[in-house]
């Protein structure tokens, strides 16, 4: 944190060292990153891909342990066998055997599923960061062309905090922020039957107020 707030100090100061009147001619804007994200139409959209594609992963998962699952059953029957002793010792050994083959049948279908588990993981990983970058980038587009449109030369992200819960916009007037601009065009485009998620907060409030009434 000392550090952290050593180099803020430090950062300041070459700022106010730094072309004095340069500075101030700089308009800065900020803007809520994660509101955006997370009221954007199309996050919506990716989450429902994203979870699409992990139903289809469970199911090739849930294959495996079924199989995983009988093998290990006939492999104990197997051992069970094996040491049953009101049977001859002949059979004893055949059963046996046949437990040692079914251990590594099973065995190499506990290995199939540990890799299917962690390609399954890899392959959601890629898939929700492919997303991610997509729809940031999305966000980056219409709020560059704002911020260059109004003449700004820096925005911020006021929803980004530091390392030690130290957010790093320490004030915000909310005067120059674009977060509302920015939503509103990328939602413009959202489905007709796409409710937009700030929509629905407000109708979930009016239901709870009318329910409240009553």
């Amino acid at each position: 944190m000392k550090s952290f707030l050593s180099k803020m100090v430090l950062g300041l100061s070459v700022m106010t060292l730094w072309g004095g009147p340069a500075w101030a001619e700089a308009r800065i804007a900020t803007v809520d990153l994660k509101k955006i994200f997370e009221n954007y139409w199309k996050r919506k959209e990716a989450a429902t891909a994203l979870e699409d594609r992990k139903t289809e992963e469970q199911k090739d998962l849930k294959s495996l342990a079924g199989e995983f699952d009988k093998a290990n059953e006939e492999y104990q029957k197997l051992r069970s066998e094996a040491n049953n002793q009101a049977v001859s010792s002949e059979e004893r050994d055949k059963s046996n055997k046949a437990a040692e083959e079914k251990y590594k049948q099973l065995k190499n279908i506990n290995d199939d599923l540990a890799t299917a588990k962690r390609g399954a993981l890899e392959r959601l990983d890629a898939q929700s960061k492919r997303l991610s970058e997509t729809i940031i980038g999305e966000i980056r587009t219409v709020l560059n062309a704002k911020a260059k449109a109004a003449g700004y030369t820096l925005v911020l992200d006021t929803s980004v905090w530091a390392v030690g819960a130290t957010p790093v916009v320490l004030y915000n007037n909310n005067e120059n922020d674009l977060t509302t601009a920015v939503l509103e065009q990328l939602n413009a485009a959202a489905p007709a039957d796409t409710s937009k998620p700030e929509e629905k907060k407000e109708e979930k409030k009016g239901d709870q107020k009318k329910g409240e009434k009553k």
